[in-house]
């Protein structure tokens, strides 16, 4: 982790069908324009809170844009989502989400700390963590139906009414194994802690430069996850049967629905998500908290 600069002009998003984070969202805006941090409100957030004519306002896709900082008010879901506009963005502004939501495991900061949270931005104090994300693209043939990134993890599993999915993986080119199962999680160290977790696989600390390939659900107890280097090209080949539906997800928050021969292409994206870290929490403080990981 490396020491950030102050706060001078700071970013701010919610989830916008959550009342609770809407009025920290405005909360937060008051506390920082009165501590010399310019706030900048995101178009929808600022017009569902109230704030169109008192505060600056931004497009979600410049959120990021010529900002020290973007806070995010909701849960970990909300963050996945504003972590994708940012690296799809020219601005490489870190994020910092305030969690509303339930677990908060990406979204570190309560409400009832916020307010610390903020006086360590605005006076630099705060820490910067990075983060790797992955980069699916979807293939019909020589053309790309889709190119999404992700935080946690892709997926590529059936729907709720199909039967196994049968996959081929290739790393690198290199065959690695076929898989019969509900679907194939491909995750971050991030995500790792994620469906992954739920799915069977290891958890790995967020600085390993690690992805793991976990089966849903397999057929066979053979096929077990497996870690590898963030430099991995992963190819995945669901063979899809006639009445079959299978969907390639990103972090949950999006999905490409797959036909006959398609292939979807998984490598690390060519940028990495800057994460402020303002606790002294370590990642096994987190576990323990928020997973109840090695309570005895």
């Amino acid at each position: 982790m490396t020491t950030y600069r102050p706060a001078r002009r700071a970013s701010l998003v919610a989830r916008l069908k959550l009342p609770a984070a809407l009025s920290t969202l405005s909360q937060a805006a008051a506390w920082l324009d009165e501590h010399g941090c310019v706030p900048v409100v995101e178009h929808e957030s600022a017009r569902a809170a109230g704030l169109e004519t008192r505060y600056a306002t931004t497009a979600r896709e410049t959120l990021a844009d010529d900002v020290d900082v973007v806070l995010v008010f909701g849960g970990d879901g909300t963050l996945l989502d504003v972590a994708t506009a940012v690296m799809h963005s020219d601005g490489d502004a870190p994020l910092m989400g305030v969690n509303l939501g339930r677990l908060g495991f990406l979204t570190e900061v309560g409400k009832a700390d916020m307010q610390s949270a903020l006086d360590l931005l605005v006076t630099g104090r705060s820490h910067i963590e990075t983060r790797a994300m992955l980069e699916g693209r979807v293939r019909r043939g020589e053309q790309t139906v889709d190119t999404r990134l992700a935080l946690n993890d892709i997926v590529v599993t059936r729907s709720a009414l199909s039967r196994m999915t049968e996959m081929t993986v290739q790393v690198d080119g290199a065959f690695v194994c076929d898989v019969k199962a509900d679907g194939l999680i491909v995750a971050t160290a991030t995500g790792s802690t994620a469906y992954n977790l739920s799915a069977g696989g290891p958890i790995v600390h967020p600085t390993v430069d690690a992805f793991v390939i976990t089966p849903i659900a397999p057929h066979t107890l053979t096929q077990r996850p497996i870690v590898l280097p963030a430099t991995a090209a992963i190819v995945i080949t669901p063979i899809i049967e006639p009445q079959s539906e299978v969907i390639a997800t990103f972090d949950g928050q999006y999905g490409v629905p797959l036909a006959a021969g398609d292939v979807v292409e998984i490598r690390r994206a060519p940028r990495l998500l800057r994460l402020v870290h303002t606790s002294t929490r370590t990642h096994f403080d987190m576990l323990r908290e928020k997973l109840k990981w090695g309570n005895g």
